[in-house]
C-alpha cells in the first residue's frame, strides 16, 4: 500500500532552459528585462504543458514544468539539482532552441547536471542544422556524446512525449533525429508561456510561429535546412486559441516569428480572425511580423495587416546591391520594388525595420558607407538592424567552407552574426569588424534620427514608439557591445558566471568596475534619451512636420526613380532598372498586339 501511494505522488521534474551566451569578456549576457521572449521556449512549453495535461506518464505520475530563459533569469543550478535529488533524479533538463552561439554555454549549463547523474537533452538549430548539412561528428557534437547528453534534431510536436517517457524510464537515447520527418503543426499544441516568465521581458509581449519552412534558397540561411523548404501552417483556430490563452493572463502583444508571414497561404484567414478578435471582441492586439520585399504586391495584405494590429514590420532587405543578393541566392529581392514596398507600409503608419547584412562578396568599407548613405537619403526605412555575414552551421555557406577546408573561427560563441568568423576577399578581419561598429553610428547619427522623426510625423508612425526603438538601436552597440536584439534593461553579471577557462576576477576589482561602468553607461543613455525626446517634442510641435517631404518619401512614378543612386551606383542596380524597362516594353507590345 505504501508503494502504491508513493507511485501516485511521483512528480516528473521537467526543467526547460533557453541558454544565453557569453559576451566578449566571458560573462553570460543577462538582463533585468530582456528584449523579446524566446519562441522556441514558448513552443516547447506549450507541447510539454499538453503532455502534462494528457498524463503521458500515466494517471499516477504528474509532470512539473520549470521554465527558464537565461537572457532574463538566473539559472540556480544548485537549487535545481537539489530539487531533482529529492525526487530521486526523476526528471530531465531540456536545453531548448540552442543556436550555435549558445552551444558552448549550453554545454556548460549541462555539465553540473550530468555530474549529478541527471538526464539532459539538447535541441535547437545548432544540432538540427549540423545533422542536416554536415556529418554527425562535425562542429563539436561529440561534446554531447562524451557528456551523455541526448541530442534532439527536428521539431518536438508529437515527439517530446517520447523523450519524456524515455527519460522517466531511464532509457534516454543518445540521438533523436526527426529531420526527415517534420510534423504538421495544424492543430498542434500552441506556443505559450506563463505570465511570470513573460514579465521578465520588455513590453509584456509574447511570440508564436504561424508557419514554418521557406521555399527560398538564401545561402546564409539555416531555416530552410532545419525547418525545410515545404511550408507548414497553423490554422486560424490555432491562432485564436493562443491569443485567447494569452489575453486571459493580460498579454496582447505578439511577435509573429515566421521568417516570411507574407508567404503563409493562410495569411488572410489568420488576419481576418485577428481582426475579429480586435474589432469585435476588444482584444487590443499589437503585432510585429516579418515579410519579404514583394509583400506589397499581395492584394489587401498591408491594409489587413494594419487592421489586425500590426504596428511594426521587419523586412529581410539584406542589401541594396543586387550583385550581393545574387551571390547570396536571394534572388527574390528586387531593389526596384524596395521604395514601392516601403511607401506602402508608410501609408498605413506602420514602423518599418530591416535586416542588413555586411560582408557580402562585393562589400568594402567604402561601399558599405556609400550604401548606408543611399538608404538614408532614398529609402523610407525607420530602423536598420546590421548583421555580419556569418557562416552559421546549418547553412549552405558554412557547408561549402567546411567541405573545402576553408578556415572558420573555432569558437562557436562568436557565431552570433555580430562577430567576424571567416575571411573576406576585400576586407581584413579588422576592417570588417570596424565597419560593422561604424555602421551603427553612421545610420543612427543625430541628424538622421531627426529626419526619421520628421518622416514619422508626416506618415503617421507613432512617434513615442519610434523614439523607444531608436534609443535602443542607437545606443546598444556603443554602450553594451552587443546587438540590440540581445539587449534589454540593466545588464546583470555574476562572478561565478564567467566562461570556464577564463580567470575569475577578484571581487574588489569586479564589482567596482561593473557598478561604475553601469552608472557611466546609464548616464550616457539618459543623455541620449533626453536629447532624442527633446528633438521629437520640437518636431511634433512644428506645424511644418506634418507636410514634411524628402526624396525617400516621394511617390514612385513610372521611371522617375531611375536617376537615384540606388540604381546608378552599382552595376547590378543599373541592370535591374534595364530589366524592368525591358519587361515593361514587352508587356506593352504584347498588350498592343
Amino acid at each position: 500500500m505504501a508503494q502504491h501511494l508513493e507511485a501516485r505522488h511521483r512528480r516528473f521534474q521537467l526543467v526547460l532552459i533557453k541558454p544565453s551566451h557569453y559576451d566578449d569578456d566571458g560573462y553570460v549576457i543577462r538582463w533585468w528585462r530582456a528584449m523579446i521572449p524566446s519562441n522556441s521556449l514558448a513552443a516547447i512549453y506549450g507541447i510539454a504543458r499538453d503532455c502534462a495535461e494528457r498524463e503521458i506518464l500515466g494517471p499516477d505520475i504528474g509532470i512539473d514544468i520549470v521554465v527558464i530563459d537565461e537572457t532574463n533569469t538566473r539559472i540556480k543550478t544548485a537549487a535545481l539539482i537539489e530539487t531533482l535529488r529529492r525526487n530521486g533524479n526523476f526528471g530531465m533538463v531540456a536545453l531548448v532552441g540552442v543556436q550555435s552561439n549558445q552551444y558552448p554555454r549550453a554545454l556548460d549549463i549541462a555539465r553540473p547536471f550530468r555530474h549529478a547523474n541527471i538526464p539532459v537533452c539538447m535541441g535547437g538549430f545548432h544540432i538540427s542544422g549540423c545533422l542536416a548539412m554536415l556529418d554527425g561528428a562535425a562542429v563539436e557534437l561529440d561534446a554531447c556524446r562524451d557528456m551523455g547528453i541526448a541530442m534532439f534534431a527536428g521539431e518536438a510536436e508529437g515527439r517530446l512525449e517520447t523523450v519524456i517517457r524515455d527519460a522517466a524510464e531511464g532509457t534516454l537515447k543518445s540521438l533523436y533525429n526527426f529531420m526527415n520527418d517534420l510534423p504538421n503543426i495544424d492543430g498542434a499544441p500552441v506556443p505559450f508561456l506563463p505570465k511570470d516568465s513573460i514579465q521578465h521581458t520588455l513590453g509584456l509581449s509574447s511570440s508564436f510561429d504561424a508557419g514554418r519552412g521557406c521555399p527560398y534558397q538564401c545561402s546564409f540561411c539555416t531555416i530552410i535546412n532545419v525547418q525545410g523548404r515545404k511550408s507548414r501552417f497553423r490554422s486560424a483556430d490555432d491562432i485564436e486559441t493562443l491569443v485567447r490563452l494569452n489575453w486571459a493572463q493580460g498579454i496582447h502583444k505578439f511577435f509573429i516569428t515566421d521568417d516570411n508571414f507574407a508567404r503563409n497561404r493562410d495569411w488572410e484567414a489568420i488576419f481576418d480572425r485577428l481582426i475579429e478578435l480586435k474589432e469585435k471582441h476588444g482584444i487590443p492586439l499589437g503585432l510585429m511580423i516579418q515579410v519579404d520585399t514583394l509583400c506589397h504586391k499581395i492584394p489587401n495584405f498591408i491594409e489587413k495587416s494594419k487592421r489586425a494590429g500590426v504596428t511594426r514590420v521587419f523586412i529581410g532587405l539584406e542589401n541594396v546591391n543586387p550583385d550581393n543578393l545574387v551571390a547570396a541566392k536571394k534572388n527574390q529581392n528586387k531593389i526596384t520594388e524596395y521604395r514601392k514596398m516601403l511607401l506602402a507600409w508608410k501609408a498605413q503608419g506602420i514602423m518599418t525595420l530591416a535586416g542588413y547584412i555586411l560582408g557580402f562578396p562585393a562589400d568594402t568599407p567604402d561601399t558599405i558607407r556609400r550604401d548606408i548613405r543611399i538608404i538614408q537619403e532614398e529609402l523610407p526605412l525607420d530602423v536598420i538592424e546590421f548583421f555580419v555575414l556569418t557562416p552559421l552551421p546549418g547553412s549552405e555557406d558554412h557547408q561549402k567552407l567546411w567541405r573545402n577546408g576553408i578556415g572558420m573561427d573555432p569558437d562557436l560563441n562568436k557565431y552570433d552574426v555580430e562577430h567576424v568568423c571567416t575571411a573576406h576577399e576585400k576586407m581584413s578581419k579588422v576592417e570588417w569588424e570596424a565597419i560593422y561598429q561604424e555602421a551603427w553610428s553612421l545610420y543612427y547619427s543625430p541628424q538622421h534620427m531627426k529626419t526619421l522623426l520628421r518622416r514619422a510625423v508626416a506618415t503617421g508612425v507613432p512617434l513615442a514608439s519610434l523614439v523607444k526603438v531608436l534609443i535602443s538601436f542607437a545606443t546598444t552597440v556603443p554602450l553594451e557591445n552587443v546587438h540590440p536584439l540581445q539587449s534589454g534593461i540593466l545588464r546583470l553579471k555574476r562572478l561565478d558566471e564567467r566562461r570556464p577557462g577564463l580567470k575569475r576576477e577578484h571581487p574588489l576589482w569586479f564589482w567596482p568596475k561593473f557598478v561604475g561602468g553601469t552608472v557611466v553607461k546609464h548616464v550616457r543613455l539618459a543623455g541620449a534619451i533626453v536629447s532624442l525626446c527633446l528633438s521629437a517634442y520640437l518636431i511634433a510641435r512644428n506645424a511644418s512636420s506634418k507636410t514634411y517631404m524628402d526624396q525617400a518619401l516621394m511617390p514612385v512614378k513610372d521611371d522617375d526613380d531611375t536617376h537615384l543612386s540606388l540604381f546608378t551606383q552599382t552595376r547590378g542596380g543599373h541592370a535591374a532598372v534595364q530589366h524592368v524597362k525591358k519587361i515593361a516594353e514587352l508587356t506593352k507590345r504584347s498588350s498592343a498586339g
